[in-house]
Parts: C-alpha cells; structure tokens; sequence
C-alpha cells in the first residue's frame, strides 16, 4: 500500500464491477458504520443484504448511498423511522434511477421545510416563554393570565399544538384535573 499520495496516482486503476456486491468488512470500511449498526440498519428496514450459503451478509454497491444517508440524517437528528419512510420508495433490488432519487428528494425536502418551520417556531418561541409552565412569571401574565392555558393539558401546550399531530395526541391522553382553591 503505498504511503504518499503521490504514490497512489502512479498505481493501475483497478477495475471495479458495479453488480459485485460488498463483503461487511468492505462496506464498514467505506462508510466507518460498525457491523452492529449494519446489522440494525438491516432490522429497520434501511438497507438490505443477500446472503451467501455459509450465511456471510453481502451488500449491493448502491447500499452505500443509503447508508450515507442514513449518517447524514442522524448527524441533522431526523428519526431513523423517517428516513425508512423515505427509503420505502426506493427500490433495494437494484440501484435506483436518478429519477427515483429526484422523487425522494423532494419528499425529503418537504420533510425538512416542515422541520425546518417547526425549529423556528420553536425559536420563536423560546426568545419569549415556554408555553405554560414557562422560566418568565412575568411573561406569563400576559401570554397565560390566570392560568388559562392549564385546560389543555400539561407541559408547553402552546409549542406543541403548533407541531403537526400534536393536537390529536394532545387530547387522547388529556385528563381534565380538578383545580383546588
């Protein structure tokens, strides 16, 4: 192996056979995932691999793509579950097409607007009070006098009724709490 840069340019170009699947050695290589992580990528269902007769995991070259992704999503804190979603469009017995990139691209970017909206809300949010149970007593008076905001449930009730589906889980696990004077 050579030891300077320099030496690398001198070396044959080895020819490299795009349908010849990746050995788990070679692809936590390439990526720096450990094979535990392959082997959970695998159980949610973002990446796939095949299997040789003494049971070696095998894994497409387009695999790698994925599981770039994959990092670069958990680096931007976007779920695993949502990243599956997206990859559902994909298809794991091929390499997928430009096109089928372009259409998970923008439904990726759909997701990260909405997220995008939601942090800075959030933001805004966080220059004035944390909702009801807020650190500013002052500011509270005049977002929440009297409390009025204590109906709708516990917690930061004015942050989480802005975030999608916030509403409905809201409210199945709401209990009305009686006040006492």
């Amino acid at each position: 192996m050579p030891e300077h840069p320099d030496e690398l340019a001198a070396l044959p170009a080895r020819h490299i056979d795009p349908s010849e699947p990746l050995t788990i050695g070679e692809v936590m290589r390439r990526t720096g995932v450990s094979a535990s992580a392959l082997h959970f990528y695998e159980r949610k269902g973002l990446i796939t691999s095949l299997r040789t007769s003494s049971n070696q995991r095998l894994y497409e070259r387009h695999m790698l793509r994925r599981i770039s992704l994959v990092l670069v999503a958990k680096r931007l804190g976007i779920p695993l579950a949502d990243v599956a979603s997206v990859f559902r469009r994909l298809p794991t017995d091929h390499a997928p097409t430009h096109e089928d990139w372009q259409r998970v691209s923008r439904a990726w970017k759909r997701q990260l607007e909405e997220r995008r909206r939601q942090l800075e809300s959030l933001e805004r949010e966080l220059t004035g009070c944390i909702g009801c149970g807020c650190l500013s007593m002052k500011a509270c008076l005049l977002l929440n006098p009297d409390d009025t905001l204590q109906p709708q449930g516990p917690g930061p009730v004015r942050i989480q009724s802005q975030q999608p589906g916030m509403r409905r889980r809201r409210a199945q696990r709401h209990r009305p709490s009686q006040v006492e004077g």
